[in-house]
């Protein structure tokens, strides 16, 4: 393990992350389970971007059928990708009916904030205060916390709304957000510098997935539009049917975004991002912009993508999602009701969790037993992790096919952990 460790800052450079005090060394996985190099066996509660299960057969023989067969550039004509836009498209309202495919998430935030400049000839952008949205150096502008310590001179034409907490910030109907996000705006436009867009995770994800009722976010999509600006919707951790509700999680926000940003999940490892958006958004972008992606669409990976989708919709994962959140915000619940330091317990399908506090009056954040808790966890074989301003949330988000029998046993476990550990600042 330490070779390893060495090996990397020597090849890789100095602070290349890894999880936990102890990290894994995984070399196998399958459906909800990894296993490390000396055997052991883990059960995935994080990993979102094997979305229909570690190594999925299905995903697995499409990729090594397509190449077999051809790998080429776009520039070729192919009707792969003409194939899979069309089956991706129909998920969407009938407005959204165009896309561009990439690489990364990163690639597609990027390629959506120069839309936004392409439609309103603007270039103010707004985030929240505690999201991240990907790392090119445009993008990278988005997070505060991951923010670069220098930059090309483009800090000016980003701006940030106060992130949603439904555990501190009376926000019952997205009116005060929305009321941040103008404040923000205005702000643009007296700067001269004008506002070209809003992106924002529809779950706020990243900010700790607030408990928000369906259409919460048509407020702020109202001021967006007035302001004429364009709404991003980065569904990358969010989409393809996570939050159980719905497939997308803009519509069970209420909303019809001009732009949603896809990656992580899609090809289900295979490295695969794209956007949808409208017909008329995409000519504006195409002749402003030359754009062009030697591996984005290319045959082997819409083959993964289209592979994913199918699996996604013809095992039932969307309901699966509902049915198993549903059945982890009562067993939190109940853990909340036994330990005082779970403040809150949230849930959106297959994204659950429990936000840590020293003190349910003060609410102050529990943030290093947070880091306990997971490092325990890691002991005991689960593997998870922990997200939110404060990053004292857990970060429960597993595969698709995580069923009752692997929830029962991360709910065991997590309750067995938090009883035999002290509480600590």
């Amino acid at each position: 393990m330490l070779d390893l460790i060495d090996r990397r800052r020597d090849l890789l450079g100095p602070n290349v992350s890894t999880f936990y005090k102890d990290p894994v060394h995984i070399v196998r996985g399958e459906g909800v389970w990894m296993w490390d190099a000396e055997g052991n066996k883990y059960l995935d509660c994080y990993n979102n971007v094997p979305h229909v299960g570690h190594c999925n057969p299905r995903v697995v023989d499409a990729i090594c059928e397509q190449a077999r067969t051809l790998n080429v550039h776009t520039r070729y004509l192919h009707e792969g990708i003409l194939n899979y836009v069309e089956k991706l498209t129909g998920t969407f309202a009938d407005e959204l009916d165009t896309a561009i495919m990439t690489c990364t998430g990163s690639e597609a935030n990027d390629i959506a904030l120069r839309m936004a400049e392409a439609m309103t000839g603007k270039r103010g952008i707004i985030s929240t205060d505690a999201t991240y949205h990907g790392n090119t150096t445009l993008v990278s502008n988005l997070s505060t916390g991951n923010a670069p310590a220098v930059g090309f001179g483009v800090k000016q034409y980003f701006r940030f709304a106060e992130a949603p907490d439904s555990y501190r910030i009376d926000d019952p109907d997205g009116t005060r957000f929305a009321a941040k996000v103008q404040e923000q705006i205005d702000a643009f436009e007296k700067d001269g510098i004008g506002f070209a867009t809003l992106i924002v995770c529809p779950l706020f994800l990243n900010e700790g997935f607030p408990a928000q009722k369906e259409g919460w976010l048509q407020p702020t999509a109202e001021v967006v539009r007035k302001a004429g600006g364009l709404l991003i919707c980065d569904e990358v951790q969010s989409g393809f049917a996570r939050c159980g509700s719905h497939f997308w999680a803009h519509q069970k926000q209420g909303v019809v975004p001009d732009v949603v940003t896809l990656g992580k999940p899609m090809a289900n490892g295979h490295p695969v991002g794209g956007l949808v958006t409208r017909s008329e958004i995409m000519s504006e972008f195409r002749n402003n912009f030359k754009y062009f992606n030697t591996f984005g669409g290319n045959p082997v990976s819409v083959a993964a993508a289209n592979a994913m989708l199918d699996e996604l919709q013809d095992k039932k994962l969307q309901a699966n999602a509902a049915k198993i959140g549903k059945m982890a915000k009562e067993r939190l619940l109940e853990m909340a009701d036994k330990y005082d330091v779970i403040g809150d317990v949230r849930e959106s399908g297959m994204c659950f969790g429990a936000e840590f506090v020293l003190d349910k009056e003060t609410k102050e954040p529990a943030v290093a037993f947070a880091d306990v808790i997971i490092n325990k966890m890691r002991e005991r074989k689960i593997i998870l992790s922990k997200l939110g301003r404060h990053k004292n949330t857990l970060k429960i988000r597993p595969p698709m096919p995580f069923g009752e029998e692997h929830l029962d046993l991360l709910m065991t476990t997590l309750d067995d952990v938090l009883s035999n550990t002290k509480v600590q600042a």
